[in-house]
């Protein structure tokens, strides 16, 4: 029978284990493991003590030799150069790659070689999160204990422990010229563009670091006022620059995932020599003890670290996700509107959306008589949706549940500039919550915009083509258009918030189009397109691939937005779920043609309903696309979440001040002569 922690103690953890003056025959790891078990808390966040195991070695001096003895033959020529050169840094420039392979670890976790110190870790320190209840222990325990149990630093000079210390420069060396290697790549090259004829500051680091090297093997030690230890972090920090360089100039150049997870490698392999040199830095005799224990808690850290995937996707997707949503702050700029004169031109592109949808809303109903496939229904229905989408993007006309997706960065950039003020927490985000007024009434014009259009044109067609061509084409389809624009009559709110997330994955396509056609250059590619120039002319072949870079996002995201839209259906019949999508401004077409059907003649408990549902359709569009997109941009751009309750509140105290702005434009004040 296995004992909890609260039925033995550590005596009886020596005594299961060691028989007079001996321990006793069985698997080499049995009586560490143990004591790890014994002290390890059941939550990471506890904090222990080692004094209970520090006062029994000091009661009883031969299990203190047997410890010794045991814990030195254990760790004795167990290699770790690799270990601490590879572990918790990105080995591949997929994404993909690298995230199978941390998942596929979690459950069947990497076992190295029996002759090396992360097999070692592996058995004992098998818990993720073992390295943060380790780092609570206070220093001067381990210190005690070190000294109690007559361990050597690995700066002594016996031949055990200037093995270890051969192995830390070993694997410095190795992440150094590992750097170098990636840092003149072509794409990391790319970057950065005013280091391309210049040394490489990775190499004259790794050259610097094989001087310091041979001085350290040599037994002279590194210490802060050496003139070797300033150069290197001089050299350094140069390599930090050309990382952080390379970074900001991803407004300018672009980005791809590849790109970034070799930057990402570069960081993390700078921040690993860091922490690794500061442990060779040697000022005081204490300095030795203490870097030593460091270093051992460093290697238990990285150990446990190294499969972590939340912080993985965090890492890997920040950069990216920032200039993704950075296109759409610059796209989402035009639908907030700050005038009258803004307010009532949103007011027109959102009719002119609602004109489009109008016919779209048509189109579907005839489409749905289509004899085919339900795979030929899903292609027509896309492909209705898509062009239409696309006509409405073109011609300037505003699409009101567009809108949450593309403006969501321009909100993320004013919350963090008033968190950058120095000011009362009422003041804070003040401005915020005049713009968030301006953002609420640009999208409610819209909305309004959207679906009296909608409604009106659908109406009117739906009317015209019975009237002119004899036919009622919602004579058999009416019922079911009401019933799905009703909350109590349909999954209304479900099918809502999947059109939400179609809009939210929508803006993020658009973001990554324009993202990667900067990387690669494309307008420059099309201007100074050969054939092209020949064909055109030069002038002509300037404004194409300007034009394409400007819409060409654009027109792929409202493109697939489109397929999501109209291919939903299709796909849950298919796995036999009840999967849709409700869009206000569709929702506001359907009902017209539904009315239409029965001669707007129904209960007064259905028109209840009908408007219930219009008004939770718009809600659900835009507060499940605004929401992701928020969350995204919030998290490029590090605002912690709790600032969100901040911004509620400013938004309270704006709208108990001036109600009226979330609804109208304030009136321009005249100027006085």
């Amino acid at each position: 029978m296995i004992k909890t922690k609260k039925q033995y103690s550590v005596k009886e953890v020596f005594e299961t284990h060691i028989k007079g003056e001996a321990l006793l025959p069985h698997n080499e790891l049995h009586l560490l493991y143990d004591l790890v078990r014994y002290f390890r808390p059941k939550r990471a966040s506890h904090t222990i003590s080692l004094l209970e195991l520090i006062g029994y070695l000091q009661e009883h001096p031969s299990h203190c030799r047997i410890l010794s003895d045991y814990i030195k033959n254990l760790l004795s020529n167990r290699h770790f150069g690799r270990m601490i050169s590879e572990v918790g840094i990105l080995q591949d420039s997929s994404f993909f790659y690298e995230l199978r392979k941390r998942i596929m670890e979690k459950f069947i976790p990497f076992q190295p070689e029996k002759d090396t110190l992360q097999y070692v870790l592996n058995q004992v320190f098998y818990r993720a999160s073992d390295y943060i209840w380790l780092e609570k222990i206070d220093h001067n325990e381990y210190r005690s204990l070190f000294e109690l149990l007559n361990f050597t630093d690995i700066f002594a000079s016996e031949q055990t422990s200037s093995y270890g210390l051969n192995q830390l420069c070993n694997a410095i060396g190795l992440i150094t010229q590992r750097m170098s290697g990636r840092s003149l790549e072509s794409d990391i090259i790319y970057m950065v563009p005013e280091y391309g004829y210049l040394e490489s500051p990775f190499l004259s680091f790794e050259r610097e670091f094989e001087g310091v090297r041979e001085n350290l093997l040599h037994g002279e030690p590194l210490q802060e006022n050496n003139i070797n230890y300033k150069q290197l972090m001089v050299l350094f920090r140069q390599c930090q620059d050309f990382v952080q360089h390379a970074y900001k100039n991803t407004s300018k150049y672009g980005i791809t995932m590849r790109v970034n997870q070799g930057l990402l490698r570069i960081n993390q392999q700078l921040a690993r020599v860091k922490i690794l040199i500061d442990l060779l830095v040697v000022n005081t005799k204490k300095d030795k003890i203490d870097n030593t224990i460091c270093m051992a808690l460093k290697l238990i850290e990285y150990n446990c670290y190294k499969n972590n995937i939340r912080s993985f996707i965090k890492e890997s997707t920040q950069t990216v996700a920032y200039e993704i949503t950075q296109f759409n702050a610059s796209t989402g700029e035009k639908y907030i509107t700050e005038t009258a004169k803004d307010y009532f031109k949103m007011l027109r592109a959102s009719l002119g959306a609602g004109f489009i949808v109008g016919f779209l809303c048509i189109f579907k109903i005839l489409f749905h008589k289509v004899d085919t496939s339900e795979f030929g229904h899903a292609f027509l229905y896309s492909m209705n949706y898509a062009f239409g989408f696309i006509l409405i993007y073109l011609t300037g006309s505003a699409l009101a549940t567009k809108q949450p997706s593309m403006t969501a960065t321009t909100v993320a950039r004013v919350v963090e500039e008033g968190m950058k003020k120095q000011s009362k927490e009422e003041d804070k985000h003040s401005e915020f919550a005049e713009f968030f007024a301006r953002l609420w009434r640009s999208q409610f014009i819209a909305f309004v915009g959207n679906v009296i259009m909608a409604f009106g044109v659908a109406l009117l067609l739906v009317w015209g083509i019975d009237k002119f061509l004899g036919e009622n084409i919602v004579a058999h389809s009416w019922e079911k258009l009401l019933s799905d624009a009703s909350p109590a009559h349909s999954k209304l709110i479900l099918h809502a918030a999947i059109a939400g997330v179609f809009l939210f994955i929508s803006g993020i396509i658009a973001g990554n189009v324009s993202n990667n056609q900067k990387h690669n250059q494309i307008a420059y590619r099309i201007e100074e397109h050969p054939f092209l120039k020949r064909m055109i002319g030069t002038s002509k072949s300037k404004k194409l691939g300007l034009w394409i870079a400007h819409k060409y996002p654009g027109i792929i995201s409202n493109f697939w937005f489109g397929v999501f839209m109209g291919s939903t259906f299709s796909i849950g019949s298919f796995l036999g779920l009840d999967l849709d999508i409700r869009h206000i401004t569709f929702v506001s077409g359907n009902i017209a043609m539904g009315l239409y059907g029965t001669h707007f003649y129904l209960i007064w408990s259905m028109w209840i309903w009908i408007f219930i549902g219009l008004i939770i359709v718009g809600f659900i569009n835009f507060i499940v696309s605004f929401g992701l997109s928020i969350w995204i941009a919030f998290r490029s751009r590090n605002i912690p979440s709790p600032e969100v309750f901040s911004l509620i509140k400013a938004v309270f105290r704006h709208l108990k001040k001036a109600p009226m702005s979330f609804i109208f434009p304030p009136k321009q004040k005249k100027k006085l002569l």
